[in-house]
Formats: C-alpha cells, sequence, structure tokens
C-alpha cells in the first residue's frame, strides 16, 4: 500500500482488524464465524487487509520479567547536530541492539530521541548506555527515566468507523 493511501473499511474489515488483534491465532473459520460471514469471503478481506499493508504481520507478545529482563526505562537522547547523515548513523546503531524495543524521533522535549529499552538489571542497563548508547558517534545527552510500573500497556489500535 503506498503511503498515504487509505482503503475504505466497512464494519466487516473493522471487524476482522479488531478481532485479530485481540488474538492473531485465530483460524479463518473462527474469524468468518464471529464477523457473520463464510470462510471463503472472510479470507479474501483478510488477504486484502494484509496486501494493503494495514496488516503488517502477526506476532507473539512475551512477558519480559518471565524472561529475566525486570528493567524498562525510557532514554531520551540528545545529538549534537541535526543533520540527515547523523541522525541515519544513529537510527542504524540503535536499530542493532536487541534490548531497544522503540526508537522515536522527537519533538517538543530537549531531547532529539526516545528509546524504550528492556533489560535484567541496572548493572546490563549501565552496561548498555557507558558500552554501546554514549558511544554512538553524536551522541550528546543522555536522560534516563525508569519505569516503575505499567499503568497500561495495550498493542491494538482504535479502528477508525
Amino acid at each position: 500500500m503506498k503511503r498515504g493511501f487509505s482503503m475504505s473499511l466497512d464494519r466487516y474489515d473493522r471487524h476482522i482488524l479488531s478481532l485479530l488483534q485481540e488474538n492473531g491465532r485465530l483460524s479463518n473459520i473462527e474469524l468468518a464465524d464471529a464477523i457473520g460471514l463464510s470462510p471463503s469471503p472472510c479470507l479474501r478481506r483478510v488477504r486484502a487487509l494484509e496486501e494493503s499493508g494495514i496488516i503488517q504481520g502477526y506476532r507473539a507478545l512475551l512477558d519480559a520479567r518471565k524472561l529475566g529482563l525486570n528493567l524498562e526505562a525510557l532514554v531520551h537522547i540528545s545529538m549534537d547536530q541535526h543533520t540527515p547523515e547523523r541522525f541515519a548513523h544513529f537510527e542504524a546503531q540503535i536499530a542493532r541492539l536487541p534490548e531497544v524495543l522503540e526508537c522515536l524521533l522527537i519533538t517538543g522535549q530537549s531531547a532529539d530521541y526516545q528509546l524504550k529499552v528492556v533489560v535484567s538489571d541496572m548493572d546490563a542497563y549501565q552496561a548498555l548506555l557507558l558500552n554501546k548508547i554514549t558511544r554512538i558517534e553524536g551522541v550528546t545527552g543522555v536522560h534516563t527515566s525508569f519505569v516503575l510500573r505499567r499503568v497500561l500497556d495495550k498493542t491494538a489500535l482504535p479502528i477508525p468507523t
């Protein structure tokens, strides 16, 4: 799907998207039954939503704590230069770090980027920060906030009507 292009969604499409966001493992038969269509047209709709790029993929959601990843942090990064080359270099380096779950180029703050990172403990965070993040060329400032508790944790997007 071309960026900026929007596929027209009817009530069946919206229902499919809502159900698949809740449970991406629904079989086509279960999905068709839930939305009130026969399996064949339901599958065509799902494939159209995939081909349009609205459905980007399917993933398993993991419990970080059960994997020993007990510390989550939001890290604000300031850069020395605001050039496309400097940003591209930073983004390429950050993309290589498995501890970084999210990287956002932001405005309205004193920082240029906000990272969401997850690690096992404070020692692991210190190693990530000092041995990797601050060694990326152009990083001039780092401000970290540690997550005390997740109040809301959603992955489902609101489906426009």
